[in-house]
């Protein structure tokens, strides 16, 4: 028989809620970092803290490319509500069944072609532009913001270009739409009046010079009447 009492009584409630609910699942993403990468995880729940730490008091976000959802109750921490979009409905499926007690939803669709549905003051898109052809970009955005409140925020996070050389083959097959961080900025400028510009290294996100960043987060407020 299995001892069921902890030996220290803080870490009760701990073995409480694994033995009556059991452990959490990973989606086959994260599942396979974790097998083959696992401290890229740490990198990835950075990026989310810090998008959480942005969207504080919102309402419902829109989640561009949520993947499994990996980083979504990470948000929903500090949002009341995620609408996650990706075009892969295997991914939907799994996310529907692994969340299914988190306040968030999914939709399957290719953000180039169709609107999300919803009414969301705020929203957030992670390592999805840059695999989104340039000549399409366009679409990406403009269908993203069309269901944009006038006062959402917007984040897009991706990788730098100029860090470009040092990423694996597999990611530089993937990455076909990188870009210099002022790129990024004229881009976001084009839907939103104001855009603040955050670098990224490992985990720790800073203000610091833009080309030596590995990773790089445009902030958009206020939609652009036409946004």
């Amino acid at each position: 028989m299995f001892e069921t009492k902890a030996k220290e009584v803080q870490n009760q409630s701990q073995f409480d809620d694994y033995n009556s609910q059991g452990g959490v699942t990973l989606g086959p993403y994260t599942s396979h970092i974790w097998k083959t990468d696992p401290r890229h995880l740490g990198f990835l729940l950075a990026r989310y803290k810090f998008v959480a730490k942005m969207l504080e008091g919102k309402k419902w976000a829109l989640e561009m490319g949520c993947g499994d959802a990996f980083g979504t109750p990470v948000v929903l921490q500090t949002v009341n509500k995620v609408t996650g979009v990706d075009w892969e409905p295997l991914l939907m499926e799994d996310n529907a069944i692994r969340l299914a007690d988190y306040n968030c939803d999914f939709q399957c669709l290719d953000i180039t072609k169709n609107v999300p549905e919803g009414e969301f003051d705020c929203a957030f898109s992670l390592d999805v532009i840059e695999h989104i052809p340039t000549e399409r970009e366009h679409l990406y955005m403009e269908n993203i913001c069309k269901n944009l409140s006038q006062d959402a925020i917007f984040i897009v996070g991706c990788p730098n270009i100029t860090a470009n050389e040092y990423a694996s083959e597999a990611s530089k097959i993937g990455h076909i739409n990188l870009k210099h961080h002022h790129e990024l900025r004229a881009l976001m400028k084009q839907h939103f009046d104001n855009v603040l510009l955050f670098s990224m290294n490992d985990e720790v996100v800073h203000t610091g010079y833009y080309p030596m960043a590995h990773y790089l987060f445009a902030v958009g407020i206020g939609k652009k009447a036409h946004g």
